[in-house]
Order: structure tokens, then C-alpha cells, then sequence
């Protein structure tokens, strides 16, 4: 049944992309003076998880470098590589100018080499950019003329609440692309496409697919989880095609794996955290910052756990529940997904 399964996966660049051409298009414009030799601002992607953000900032840079392939792109996820190392590790390792680099390396050293040499454009998309702990990486990233950014996060106010004043001033007249939740007709679409590339025809109706979307709640990340896990169900039943029934139990079973993937790459103090809030059940915020500082050598402060436990609820991790001194937090059970939770406030 499965023909293709490169397309059923969340990270997949599709050649041809719906519903999102408004973005496209203005992240194209902003990007456009590259194409002249010139340096374009900032972009900047916010939306929810799962509306599209990492698939259009790859599939515009995309459509840039097969129009000047001297413009370079660099990936990077600040979610696995969130200090100054790792972010100008990740660009040297982009452009194949890593050798002789070890751990030992200062970050200044690494930024010298980006500096020199080879200054044709590089494009660097930080994903998950308000994860980085160390944001003078913008700041080094923003003195180098070849280096353009596009950064993409969850909500503007708490991004540029991270950031330290210098970098604030230098990345705030960026250009906002602004991502929104799917509709239902817009989700299904999309599953149809990616129906069509990966699976054998008539393998899926478009009602199934209306059924994935409406219980994907506008997050394409769940709706192509879904689909792939009902996929994977009816091959091993030995179907030639998915049933309503493979899809029920397949919705649990997606969100499922995409709680595990992300829990399986939280940072070594937001894992921390969350195995506290799973194993007490429900904690108030006083008891889950002590208990965390009795399990790590070297605690963050206050602000940064604040910050760690607002992109958790974003990715449907943990809960908050409550306000102020009554707020309380939670793990997310199986089936409490769907509208995203209001993120903690300053205390």
C-alpha cells in the first residue's frame, strides 16, 4: 500500500506546496535581494507547531538556490544545537569548513573562520530559534554582510523577550511572515497530496482524509502521523486500502509517537523538567523548580525554566493549569490534545 515513504513523514519538502503561497511569496520577496547581491533583513516565520513553517522556509530557499546556486542554505535546530558553538559549528559544517574543529575550539575562532574566506551567501535557518540559550549566536551571526537569517518560533513576544538588548535592536524591523492553524479543508488537501505521492490509488478516501484532518485539529504534523500510522496498520493487516477503524487507532498511536520523538530530543534540563511534572502528576511551580534543582549541577535561572516549560506546553508536552500562584502544571494525556494551552506568564 505504501509506495513512497518519504512523503508520509512529518519533515518531508513537497515539490509543490498548497495554501501557504501568501507566505511563500512574501518570504520570497524578502528574500529576493539576494538574487542582486544584496542582503536581505531578517524573516521572521511565528505560528503553531505543525501550520508549516519548517516546510516553507525550506521549500522557498529551496526555489532560491535553483535560481543562484552560489546562495548557500544552512539548517539548523536550535532545539538539538542551542548554544554559540553548535549554531556556528552547524554553518562552517553547511559550507564543508569543519576540519581541524573540535570541542576544544574557542567560538571566536569559528566565527574568524566564518568570516573569512569564502564569503559567497549563506542563508541560515534557525528553527526553533527560541530555544537557543546563548543568543549573542545572532548577534555574531548578524555582523557577518554573506549571512542572512530567517528564524522561525512560535509567538514574537516571547522570542524577543529572550533576547538581550543588542540583539533585540538589530533583528526588530525583520519581515514577519505570520503562520495560522489549517482549516479542515485545507489539512485534507494536503493529506490528498501526500495520499497521491505515497500511497497506491485508492488506498485512502477522501472522507478518511476528512476524518484524519478534523482530528488533527489544524496541525499537519498529527493529520501525516495519522495517515502514516493508518497506512502501516492496514499493510500489516494485509488491506489493500485504510478503514475508519485502522484510523481510530491510529490517532492515539500518531500522537503518541510524536510526544515520544519530541521528548526523546528535549535539551538535558527541559527532559529534567518534564520527567518531574510526569512523575509528580501535578505540580506547582515553587515544588517543580526545587525538585529541579536538587537533580542538575548547574540550574538555570527562573526565567530560562519559564521559558523551557512555555515551549513544552506549546508541543502539547506538559499543561498549565491555573494562574499565578494558583498555576499548577501537568503532563498531556493521550486525547487532551488540541487547542494550544496559554503559556505561562511573568510571576
Amino acid at each position: 500500500m505504501i509506495v513512497d515513504g518519504r512523503v508520509l513523514r512529518e519533515d518531508f519538502v513537497p515539490s509543490e506546496v498548497v495554501h501557504r503561497h501568501d507566505e511563500v511569496n512574501l518570504l520570497s520577496e524578502t528574500l529576493e535581494p539576494l538574487l542582486s547581491d544584496r542582503r536581505p533583513d531578517p524573516a521572521f516565520l511565528f505560528g503553531p507547531t505543525g501550520v508549516g513553517k519548517t516546510c516553507i522556509a525550506r521549500y522557498t530557499l529551496a526555489q532560491l538556490h535553483e535560481q543562484d546556486p552560489d546562495v548557500r542554505v544552512a539548517y539548523v535546530n536550535c532545539w538539538q544545537e542551542y548554544t554559540r558553538f553548535r549554531v556556528l559549528y552547524s554553518l562552517l559544517e553547511a559550507t564543508g569548513r569543519t576540519t581541524d574543529i573540535h570541542r576544544s575550539t574557542a567560538k571566536d575562532e569559528l566565527f574568524d573562520r566564518l568570516a573569512e574566506g569564502d564569503t559567497r551567501p549563506i542563508v541560515a535557518i534557525l528553527d526553533e530559534v527560541d530555544q537557543l540559550e546563548e543568543t549573542a549566536a545572532l548577534y555574531d551571526l548578524h555582523r557577518l554582510p554573506h549571512v542572512s537569517l530567517v528564524l522561525i518560533a512560535n509567538r514574537e513576544e516571547e522570542l524577543f523577550a529572550s533576547f538581550d538588548d543588542r540583539v533585540r535592536s538589530r533583528l526588530h524591523a525583520g519581515t514577519r511572515v505570520q503562520f495560522d492553524r489549517y482549516r479542515t479543508a485545507e489539512l485534507c488537501s494536503i493529506l490528498r497530496e501526500r495520499a497521491t505521492q505515497g500511497l497506491e490509488p485508492d488506498a485512502v478516501t477522501t472522507d478518511q482524509l476528512r476524518m484524519i484532518a478534523d482530528a488533527a485539529s489544524g496541525d499537519a504534523r498529527v493529520g501525516i502521523g495519522i495517515l502514516r500510522s493508518a497506512a502501516r496498520r492496514a499493510e500489516r493487516n494485509g488491506r489493500e486500502y485504510v478503514t475508519e477503524t485502522t484510523i481510530e487507532a491510529a490517532i492515539p498511536d500518531a500522537r503518541t509517537a510524536i510526544r515520544r520523538k519530541t521528548v526523546e530530543g528535549l535539551p538535558d534540563h527541559q527532559r529534567v523538567l518534564y520527567e518531574i511534572i510526569t512523575d509528580a502528576g501535578e505540580i506547582e511551580p515553587g515544588e517543580l523548580y526545587e525538585a529541579y534543582e536538587r537533580r542538575v549541577a548547574e540550574p538555570k535561572t527562573a526565567r530560562t525554566l519559564r521559558n523551557y516549560l512555555t515551549k513544552m506546553v506549546h508541543y502539547d508536552l506538559i499543561e498549565s493549569v491555573g494562574e499565578h500562584r494558583g498555576r499548577r502544571y501537568r503532563p498531556v494525556a493521550d486525547g487532551d490534545e488540541g487547542e494550544e494551552s496559554e503559556p505561562p506568564t511573568e510571576e
